[in-house]
C-alpha cells in the first residue's frame, strides 16, 4: 500500500482530505438531521433501558435519506431484515441444542448467501445489514449466559433498530427535500455555470489571480461527487414526482456531469493561465456549450462535431470527450420531451439484478467473503478471545468485489476505528464519562460526535471514514446503561478489526485476486451485453409494452453500472503493483467507453420508447443495422474481457447508404452510426491496454 499511495505526495493527500470536508450543497442540512436523529433515538433508547444502544444509534446512519419515503421503505426492509435474522439466530440454536460446528457452518452459509445477494440484487446495504447482524447475534450464544437471557436480548434488539427508524422517518418526513426536482435542476445549473466561467475565463487570457476563485469553485463541486444529485433523483423516482425541466436520461447525465467536474477540475488546478490562441479558442467553444446545457439546448451537428477530439493526450482532450457524451445524449424526441424518459419510477424496478445470482463472479466473491469470516470465526474460537469478534463483522461491513476497493475500506475503517473508538471512545472513558452525572451531558456528547460523523460521511472520498468513526465509538461508549469502566474492549475491537485485514488481504489480494480495472473491464462487458440484448430485442419484438418493460430493467441497470463503473475508478490507486499506472489510464478509458456506450443506448431507447415511433421497431433496414451492431457489440464485449483487437464494422456495412438521407429515419440513422463508431473506437484502444 505504501508503494502505491507513497506516489501521491503527502501533501496531496492532505489537501483531497480537506477538499473532501469542504460545505457542499445541502451537506449541512443532511448532517443536522443526522444529529436530531441520533439524539432523539438516545432519549428514548435511554429511557426504555433497551439493550444494543450501540446498534441503535449506528442504524440511524443507514437509514437511507434520499426522501421520507424511502426512509420509511429502507427503514421497513431493515426491520424486517432484523426480524427474520434473530429468527433464523434462534432456529439454528434450537435446531442444533447449540453445537459449536453447527454455528461455525451457519456464519459460513449466511456469509456465502449475504455474499450472493449483495451483488445479485438492489438491496446491497439490506444483505450486508443481515450478515453484519447474524455475526452479531449468533456471537452471543457463544458465552455462557442463560438461554432464556440470550433470547430476550435477541428481540429488544428489533425493537431498539425500530425505535431508530422510526426517529429517522420522522426527522425526514418534517425536514426532508420538500421540492427536490426543482433543487437538482439547481444544482446541474450551478455546475454548469462554475464550468462556463471558468473556461470563459481561460478563454481571455485571465490572470492566475483571476483564474484561481473560478478554479477553487469548480473544484469544490467536483469533490462534491454525484451522491447529493443522486438522493435527489432517488426521491424524484420513489415518489414518482414530476421532473419538471429535467432532461431525458437524468440518472446517466448525473454521472456524466460529475465525471465532466472532476477532470475540469484536474484541467484547472494543472493549468494557472492559458496562452496558447488554440487552447483559448477551445474553451471558449467549451464555456459557451456548458452555458447551452445549461437550458438543455442541443448543439448542431456542425457545433457538436466541432468539440471532438480524438487520439485523447490531456486533460483538456478529456474535457472535450466527456462532454461530447453529454452532448451526444437525447434532449427530446420528436420535438417534446417524453417525461416517462426523465426518471424511471423505482415501482418498475427489479429487485434481481437478471443473470447476476448466476455468474461466476458472484459466486467467486461469495465464497470469498465466506472464507475470509469463517477462517476468522475459527481463529476467535481457537484463541478463546470473544472480544475480537468484530473480525467476523468486519469480514461482512468491508467485503467488496475487487481488491482496490476491499483495501479502500478497510485501510478507511482502520482510521475509523482509531479515531472513533481509540480517540473518542477511549478519551470520553478516561477524561469525559467519570464528570458527567446526567442525559444533558451525554446527549451533548453524542450530538458533537454525531455532527462531526454525519459531516465526515457527506464527503465523496474519504466518507466511510465517518461511518466506521460513528459506528467504533458507539461500541466503546455503550456497553450498557453506565458509563465505561474499562479499557479492554475498544482494544480488542481493533485487534478484531486488524485480524480481518489480514485475512482479507490474504483472501482476496494473494490467493483469489480480482483487480479493480479487471472488475470493470468484466463491468464494461455487461454494459455491452445488456446493450446486446436490448438491440436483439427491438429487432424480434414488434409490440411496444413487451418491449418496454425489458427496456426499462436494461436501463435501469445500465445506469447503476455506469455509475458503479466510476465509483471503482476511484479506487484503482489503492492497488498494489508497479502498473498502477497503466491500471489508472485503463480505468480512465473504461469509464470513458461506458459514457460512449449509454449515450449509444439512450439513443435507440429514446426513439424506440414511442407508441408514434412503432415503424422505426418495423422497418426492415432500421432491424438489420441493430442486429449487425448487436453482434459487433457481442463481439466488443468479449475483446474488452479477454484484451484481444477486433476488427471493426465497415461504416457502409452498418445501414444501407439510402437510408442515412431518408426524410424520417435519417437522423436516427446516423446518430446510431456515430455513436456506434465512436464506441468502436475507443474500446479499440481499450483492448491495446493491459
Amino acid at each position: 500500500m505504501a508503494a502505491n499511495l507513497g506516489a501521491t505526495s503527502l501533501s496531496t493527500w492532505i489537501d483531497r482530505f480537506w477538499q473532501d470536508l469542504q460545505p457542499m450543497p445541502g451537506r449541512l442540512n443532511s448532517s443536522l438531521r443526522v444529529v436530531l436523529s441520533t439524539v432523539l433515538t438516545l432519549i428514548l433508547l435511554m429511557t426504555l433501558r433497551m439493550p444494543s444502544a450501540s446498534i441503535g444509534l449506528y442504524f440511524v446512519f443507514l437509514v437511507g435519506r434520499d426522501s421520507p419515503s424511502v426512509s420509511l421503505r429502507s427503514g421497513l426492509f431493515s426491520v424486517i431484515a432484523f426480524a427474520v435474522t434473530v429468527a433464523t439466530v434462534l432456529g439454528v440454536v434450537a435446531l442444533t441444542d447449540n453445537n459449536p460446528v453447527a454455528r461455525l457452518l451457519s456464519v459460513s452459509v449466511v456469509v456465502f448467501l449475504s455474499g450472493m445477494l449483495m451483488l445479485s440484487t438492489n438491496l446491497t446495504v439490506l444483505a450486508s445489514t443481515w450478515g453484519f447482524i447474524y455475526c452479531t447475534l449468533i456471537a452471543f450464544w457463544e458465552t455462557q449466559a442463560p438461554s432464556d437471557y440470550l433470547v430476550k436480548q435477541s428481540l429488544y434488539l428489533i425493537g431498539t433498530v425500530s425505535i431508530a427508524v422510526l426517529c429517522s422517518v420522522a426527522v425526514e418526513y418534517c425536514f426532508g427535500v420538500k421540492h427536490p426536482a426543482t433543487e437538482l435542476q439547481n444544482q446541474r445549473r450551478i455546475r454548469y455555470e462554475a464550468l462556463s466561467r471558468m473556461f470563459s475565463l481561460y478563454a481571455q487570457g485571465a490572470t492566475r489571480e483571476q483564474l484561481t476563485p473560478a478554479v477553487i469553485g469548480v473544484s469544490r463541486l467536483a469533490a462534491s461527487g454525484q451522491n447529493g444529485m443522486l438522493q435527489l433523483y432517488n426521491t424524484i423516482v420513489d415518489r414518482k414526482l414530476d421532473p419538471g425541466a429535467l432532461p431525458i436520461g437524468t440518472r446517466v447525465r448525473i454521472t456524466m456531469l460529475a465525471q465532466l467536474m472532476d477532470v475540469s477540475a484536474a484541467f484547472g488546478t494543472q493549468n494557472l493561465t492559458v496562452t496558447d490562441p488554440e487552447l483559448q479558442r477551445r474553451c471558449g467553444h467549451i464555456a459557451a456549450l456548458c452555458l447551452d446545457l445549461i437550458h438543455d439546448i442541443r448543439p448542431k451537428a456542425r457545433e457538436l462535431e466541432e468539440q471532438r477530439y480524438t487520439g485523447t493526450t490531456n486533460l483538456l482532450d478529456r474535457v472535450d470527450e466527456n462532454l461530447h457524451a453529454i452532448l451526444s445524449m437525447p434532449s427530446e424526441v420528436g420535438g417534446e420531451k417524453n417525461k416517462e424518459l426523465v426518471a424511471l419510477p423505482s415501482s418498475k424496478t427489479p429487485i434481481f439484478i437478471p443473470g447476476a445470482f448466476t455468474r461466476k463472479e458472484t459466486v467467486a466473491f461469495a465464497l470469498k467473503l465466506s472464507l475470509c469470516a469463517t477462517i476468522c470465526y475459527i481463529i476467535v474460537r481457537a484463541v478463546d478471545w470473544p472480544g475480537i469478534s468484530t473480525s467476523v463483522i468486519t469480514v461482512v461491513i468491508a467485503g467488496l468485489s475487487t481488491s482496490g476497493a476491499i483495501k479502500q475500506k478497510l485501510i478507511f475503517r482502520l482510521v475509523g476505528a482509531a479515531i472513533g473508538g481509540l480517540i473518542f471512545g477511549i478519551g470520553s472513558t478516561i477524561y469525559l464519562f467519570p464528570h458527567m452525572d446526567s442525559i444533558t451531558s451525554l446527549v451533548l456528547l453524542i450530538a458533537a460526535i454525531s455532527m462531526l460523523a454525519a459531516w465526515w460521511a457527506g464527503g465523496r472520498q474519504f466518507n466511510y471514514v465517518g461511518l466506521q468513526i460513528a459506528f467504533a465509538f458507539y461500541l466503546v461508549a455503550f456497553e450498557g446503561f453506565s458509563s465505561p469502566t474499562q479499557l479492554a474492549p475498544a482494544r480488542d475491537r481493533l485487534i478484531g478489526i486488524l485480524l480481518a485485514l489480514v485475512v482479507m488481504a490474504f483472501v482476496f489480494d494473494l490467493l483469489w485476486p480480482v483487480r479493480t480495472v479487471t472488475a470493470m473491464r468484466g463491468s464494461l462487458a455487461a454494459m455491452m451485453q445488456l446493450a446486446t440484448d436490448y438491440l436483439q430485442k427491438a429487432s424480434t419484438i414488434s409490440g411496444l409494452p413487451v418491449l418496454r418493460q425489458e427496456a426499462d430493467a436494461i436501463r435501469d441497470q445500465l445506469g447503476k453500472t455506469v455509475g458503479t463503473v466510476r465509483a471503482m475508478s476511484e479506487t484503482v490507486e489503492y492497488e498494489f503493483g508497479a502498473d498502477v499506472k497503466q491500471q489508472l489510464v485503463s480505468s480512465e478509458m473504461i469509464l470513458g467507453a461506458s459514457l460512449t456506450l449509454v449515450a449509444f443506448f439512450w439513443n435507440q431507447f429514446a426513439v424506440l420508447h414511442r407508441e408514434e415511433d412503432l415503424d422505426f421497431l418495423q422497418q426492415p433496414e432500421l432491424i438489420a443495422m441493430r442486429l449487425r451492431m448487436a453482434e459487433g457489440m457481442k463481439t466488443m464485449a468479449n475483446a474488452t474481457v479477454k484484451k484481444t483487437e477486433f476488427a471493426m464494422i465497415a461504416p457502409g456495412t452498418l445501414v444501407e447508404a439510402s437510408l442515412l438521407d431518408h426524410p424520417r429515419y435519417g437522423e436516427f440513422a446516423r446518430n446510431s452510426v456515430d455513436r456506434y463508431q465512436e464506441l468502436e473506437k475507443v474500446v479499440l484502444r481499450l483492448t491495446t491496454l493491459a
